[in-house]
């Protein structure tokens, strides 16, 4: 199985059903293999007084409370059947990272084949035990954690009955968007180092140059924001992929699965013909007369490689010519 490629709606749809579904189609067009939005019961998740983390603020472009920009963005369980439904038919994988309690019982209600935990849950200790307990596949964010709290966080969810084989973990940074300096794209493979299991990368940098990197460090998820248009109003559309990009994103991690390869060192199909035109053959660089011995020089090495490999050479330095030949000759002996 290749690279898992998750398209992060989240909350990009501003609350508006149908501007979801342009995500889907957005999402499914580009070749993501899920579409992933946020659940949550506002009441469940935040109090009344929470605030805004500053770059929610900027990016809203008005100072309201966590509490009321998350109900603006609140999707119903009605949107949820809609938006599942929309995404079969579509031919894409409907995912939802559950913010509380309620909202793992009503996506495992839904039929969700994964869960993903964000990474403001990682420490959460009664929520990854609701998580563990069902045995789903899951996706574990690991944004603001260090390596023991990862570790903690793996543990809870094995010990709550989580198999081992239906763990990832992603790397994240928890800016948005991530300053490169900050990616730490490294760490990715010190998590699948230490932790022992499959890792990936949730990226919110800007530009689709980290996710393709992570690939090639061995990424087997990528989780990436994308947006309609990052003019529009809401937390996360300015650290978003447009629609073109994402489908770049997509295309050149398959490009980079590609060209992985198996790890063999050996000539390819498509490289075999330039062997003969590219490589060097042991000819006469001046006339040779038989029983003449071969010499720097009277020898040297010229295209094409059809004859006595240039790789032989020490073979006939200080031998002797069995026959004559004539300059540019191809050694034959």
């Amino acid at each position: 199985m290749g690279v898992f490629i998750i398209a992060e709606a989240g909350v990009n749809h501003n609350g508006c059903l149908d501007m979801a579904k342009e995500l889907i189609d957005v999402a499914s067009q580009a070749g993501a293999d899920a579409v992933k939005f946020q659940t949550f019961k506002t009441e469940e998740l935040v109090t009344e007084e929470a605030e805004q983390s500053k770059y929610q603020s900027d990016n809203m472009g008005k100072k309201i409370t966590q509490f009321e920009m998350l109900k603006e963005l609140e999707l119903t369980e009605k949107d949820h059947d809609v938006l599942m439904a929309y995404c079969e038919e579509k031919g894409i994988e409907f995912m939802s990272t559950p913010f509380d309690l309620p909202s793992i019982e009503l996506l495992v209600k839904l039929g969700v084949k994964r869960f993903k935990i964000p990474s403001g849950e990682m420490l959460s200790v009664p929520y990854l035990r609701a998580i563990a307990k069902h045995n789903l596949p899951t996706i574990l964010s690991t944004g603001m954690g260090n390596l023991s709290e990862v570790e903690f966080a793996r543990d809870i969810l094995f010990d709550a009955g989580l198999d081992k084989h239906n763990l990832t973990i992603l790397h994240a940074n928890s800016a948005y968007p991530t300053p490169y300096a900050d990616v730490n794209l490294k760490a990715m493979t010190t998590l699948g180092e230490v932790t022992g299991v499959p890792v990936g990368l949730s990226d919110h940098s800007l530009g689709i140059a980290v996710p393709v990197a992570a690939v090639a460090l061995g990424a087997v998820v990528v989780e990436k924001h994308f947006t309609l248009d990052r003019s529009l109003p809401g937390p996360d559309h300015k650290a978003s992929l447009n629609p073109i990009e994402l489908t770049s994103m997509v295309t050149e991690i398959h490009h980079i699965e590609l060209a992985l390869g198996e790890g063999n060192k050996q000539p390819t199909s498509s490289e075999m013909p330039n062997v003969v035109p590219s490589r060097k053959s042991i000819v006469a660089s001046q006339a040779i007369q038989e029983g003449e011995v071969f010499s720097q020089e009277n020898l040297t090495i010229k295209r094409p490689g059809d004859g006595i490999s240039s790789m032989r050479w020490d073979e006939f330095i200080g031998k002797k010519a069995t026959k004559s030949y004539l300059k540019n000759e191809q050694i034959i002996e």
